[in-house]
């Protein structure tokens, strides 16, 4: 079974895929290590790890770059989180999603909320959007590629429940094989969408919202640490560069750790 056919077949099974979201080939070299069977990016750790906030505020080029080298480290799927395509033209997003799959890549996330303002894109408009994809990637040959397609409704609207099975639906319709509804977290809520959509639900690790026992229950067949990681990761630098200033000492970096083998 070829990495694209694998990837789909986790959203398959009983238990939910507990899927990592990496920022760089060392993050993702240690995901894949610690035994995590795909990998996603994060649009926001990538866009940290560069200096740049996020919100496509970095070129699709360099994107590629990085993602070409997480693909090349390891060996297990990889799926791409394009934020909204990196183009208000959907011929140029469809292009640039096939120089994803031409590099290796098993599927992404793309979201229907606008980078311009704080607001969603037209409904109809997104499923065009889907369907570009999915044309084009079908047409070269990449029929398993994953289209998880992302509604921000839990994180634009007040009561965005109605909204987002409306969506859901219509982007399956289009071509999505999955859908990724970030700040989704109720149970009820939750079974709602799972027993409407006829494709995989994904959601995201909250605050209130970190522990994945339950969710097959609820149907749910995907659950993404989203930037959570790389942002634990990055509160550790912080918290220890502050340390290290105020102490002059570098002791309680080697507490607990493994760095002091390095050494002998």
């Amino acid at each position: 079974m070829n990495k694209l056919a694998s990837f789909k077949q986790m959203h398959a099974q009983d238990e939910p895929l507990f899927l990592p979201n990496a920022w760089d080939i060392l993050s993702a070299i240690i995901m894949q290590q610690n035994g995590f069977k795909a990998i996603g990016t994060t649009s926001w750790g990538i866009a940290n790890s560069l200096g740049y906030q996020d919100g496509e505020r970095i070129q699709f080029a360099e994107l590629l770059t990085i993602v070409n080298k997480i693909v090349s480290a390891v060996e297990i799927p990889v799926t791409v989180d394009v934020e909204s395509g990196y183009s208000e033209d959907m011929d140029i997003v469809a292009k640039n999603i096939l120089q994803l799959a031409n590099m290796g890549v098993v599927g992404i996330n793309i979201e229907d909320s606008l980078k311009s303002k704080p607001s969603l894109r037209d409904k109809n408009a997104h499923c065009e959007q889907i369907e570009k994809i999915r044309n084009i990637l079908n047409k070269n040959g990449y029929q398993e590629f994953f289209i998880n397609a992302r509604t921000d409704t839990y994180l634009q609207l007040k009561n965005p429940l109605a909204e987002t099975l409306e969506r859901a639906v219509d982007y399956v319709s289009s071509g999505a094989d999955g859908i990724f509804v970030p700040g989704l977290s109720q149970a009820e809520e939750i079974k709602q969408l799972t027993a409407t959509i006829k494709a995989p639900l994904n959601i995201m690790s909250l605050p209130s919202l970190v522990d994945t026992k339950g969710l097959k229950e609820l149907g749910v067949k995907r659950f993404s640490l989203g930037s959570s990681f790389s942002d634990a990761t990055v509160a550790f630098i912080e918290e220890n560069t502050r340390i290290l200033m105020a102490e002059r000492s570098t002791e309680k970096l080697y507490a607990g750790s493994k760095i002091s083998t390095l050494f002998r």
